[in-house]
């Protein structure tokens, strides 16, 4: 049973979106257990939590709700956990000897605050410059989608896809924005359903104001 200091506490974490650990917090054993063994431990708690806020769980329109639930939290929602999951890259040589910078803008990507878990939902834009090696551009949209299907804070999942993609395309030359909505501010606590949050993480050659600028005029020309 949690402490009153500590439950002030989680409410102050949760309400200021902070975030401990730039990786997501994982167990040693996150992964003993199969995706089949893990839906059904899910199902049977969740079947727990409907029925402890009192729905008749003999009702046809709620009985298969624990199952779903379980289904999509972790074939869908939080398939990012599961390193099996992660997007295979295959790199490219740059014939053209394009050395400018390519930006693919407006990724749409859905996340889960994990301090609520509720949807956060927006747009991504990715600025890189090539060190000889190129990804599709699909692979970019597929870096979003697993980085952003698992519990997360905004700051930790730009951090996840910039380092990554440092990490795939082996060049600092880097840049990616984030622009969301969070559901756990719009519909709940402050309950304000105008705001939006955007998170930016830059090395390389995006460290110099005119590169940067030259990225926010190229993406802002596609919304």
């Amino acid at each position: 049973m949690n402490t009153p200091i500590e439950k002030e506490l989680f409410e102050l974490i949760g309400d200021n979106h902070q975030m401990t650990s730039a990786e997501t917090p994982l167990r040693l054993d996150a992964f003993i257990k199969t995706d089949e063994q893990k839906m059904t431990t899910i199902e049977n708690h969740f079947h727990s939590i409907m029925q402890e806020i009192g729905l008749d769980m003999t009702d046809d329109s709620l009985k298969g709700t624990p199952h779903r639930v379980a289904k999509m939290f972790i074939k869908e929602i939080f398939s990012g956990l599961n390193p099996v999951n992660k997007p295979k890259v295959s790199l490219f040589e740059n014939t053209f000897h394009y050395d400018k910078m390519l930006v693919e803008a407006n990724i749409s990507f859905n996340s889960t605050c994990e301090h609520h878990f509720l949807p956060i939902f927006g747009k991504a834009h990715i600025g890189y410059v090539s060190s000889g090696k190129v990804i599709g551009l699909s692979k970019l949209n597929r870096i979003v989608d697993y980085y952003s299907r698992r519990p997360q804070v905004q700051e930790r999942l730009v951090m996840q896809i910039f380092n990554e993609l440092k990490t795939v395309l082996a060049t600092e030359n880097v840049i990616v924005v984030m622009e969301a909505k969070h559901l756990c501010v719009s519909s709940r606590g402050i309950k304000d359903e105008n705001s939006f949050t955007s998170t930016i993480q830059y090395g390389g050659i995006f460290k110099e104001k005119e590169n940067r600028n030259d990225f926010f005029h190229l993406i802002q020309q596609e919304k």
